[in-house]
């Protein structure tokens, strides 16, 4: 496992509690797993997702990630709808590893409520969070 101050945290994403991450684009929001949470899971091995159209409501599991220590849930950080899934990831699951934020982003989905976004840890909320849990 990597030192705190090892890890990625972009400032243009926002976290939930469960460390997944958010990324606001436009009127649509992009969603992954943070550096932090990949490295704690390990080498991802499988990725299960949800399907396109699919509807969740904030903090519900939509999803599940498998590494070669654990598998683990993951969860909406906004509710709404689910209007993209990375493929990628179907066939290359490390993407989740090598790049959270970039390559191995999860879905992309259209919120119901602006507000939920907003709600969402920023970065250095979620850093004194983590710290906190050392």
């Amino acid at each position: 496992m990597r030192e705190m101050h090892e890890f990625k945290f972009p400032d243009d994403v926002r976290y939930t509690d469960d460390h997944e991450w958010a990324r606001l684009e436009g009127d649509v929001v992009r969603v992954g797993i943070s550096d932090y949470a990949q490295d704690q899971l390990g080498d991802v091995t499988f990725v299960g997702m949800p399907d396109v159209g699919d509807i969740f409501s904030q903090k519900q599991e939509f999803g599940t990630v498998e590494s070669t220590k654990a598998a683990s849930e993951i969860f909406m950080p906004v509710g709404g709808k689910v209007l993209e899934v990375n493929a990628a990831l179907e066939e290359s699951p490390g993407f989740v590893n090598e790049d959270p934020y970039g390559d191995g982003w999860l879905i992309l989905v259209k919120p119901d409520n602006p507000d939920e976004f907003i709600s969402l840890m920023s970065k250095d909320d979620y850093l004194n969070r983590l710290k906190g849990a050392e």
